[in-house]
């Protein structure tokens, strides 16, 4: 049986649990109506489409495009970007603590600091705090990864909503691409608008099995970072499926929190 002591610790415990879930859920609410203003350019979702590229309903360019072309015009939003000094052109390392597990992570500030600045600022503001993996892909697409990051994919009637949301700014240009077009299983990388390299914002995916995306006009996606442990957590979630007609994971995946050191 529990001691007092410890009772009271694990109240004490319990009480900040739900002080940080309700100022995590109220930042959320900010960054929504923010994005909102900017929804019309933050349309990170994955189409099915042909050449499955991680964009919304529109094809991909050919294999043949420039895998590391990026684009020249910066966001006109630039001053709110986080600056890509903060990554300190280091390795980072961390957990995202999932519903269904933990995934340790490392982050590569040298080979993608504007990415990783980004990131690391989101994780250290809580904004990822309570936000659900609202994409997983498979067989079907062609492609093996569960997407996360969009703070408007949590807490509406409509199930499958989400892929439209971000910070309330978008940033380029792409950086880190793989030259073959190959992501291999633990990659973890920016999601963006197809054909723009400058569209990134707060989306990532997460890949559990080797996937070729093909670049578009804008080149490849932004990988910043691997997973150092828990796939097994990541392919529990992409063997248990998504919902029928939907490619929305069969059980909510939902951040709990970010861990970046």
């Amino acid at each position: 049986m529990a001691s007092k002591r410890e009772r009271e610790y694990e109240r004490r415990r319990y009480e900040k649990w739900q002080q940080r879930q309700a100022a995590a859920r109220a930042k959320r609410r900010r960054y929504q109506v923010i994005a909102g203003c900017v929804v019309g350019a933050l349309v990170l979702t994955i189409g099915v489409i042909g050449a499955f590229a991680l964009t919304k309903d529109t094809p991909a360019a050919t294999p043949s495009a420039s895998p590391t072309a990026t684009a020249t015009t910066p966001p006109a939003n630039a001053a709110q970007v986080p600056d890509p000094s903060l990554a300190e052109n280091r390795t980072w390392t961390g957990d995202i603590a999932l519903t269904q597990g933990d995934l340790g992570i490392e982050l590569d500030g040298a080979a993608a600091p504007q990415a990783v600045a980004n990131f690391v600022t989101l994780a250290k503001s809580g904004f990822f705090d309570s936000t659900k993996c609202h994409r997983l892909t498979g067989e079907q697409q062609g492609l093996y990864v569960l997407q996360c990051g969009d703070p408007t994919a949590l807490g509406t009637a409509d199930p499958t909503t989400g892929g439209s949301g971000g910070p309330g700014y978008t940033w380029g240009p792409i950086e880190n691409a793989p030259a073959d077009g190959v992501y291999p299983a633990g990659t973890i990388a920016m999601a963006r608008t197809q054909n723009d390299g400058s569209s990134m914002g707060s989306q990532f995916f997460l890949v559990y099995k080797d996937s070729p995306i093909p670049a578009d006009t804008a080149g490849g996606y932004t990988v910043f970072g691997h997973i150092t442990s828990g796939m097994d957590v990541l392919q529990a979630i992409a063997d248990a499926g998504t919902v029928e007609g939907t490619q929305v994971p069969v059980s909510d995946v939902i951040i709990e929190g970010v861990n970046i050191q």
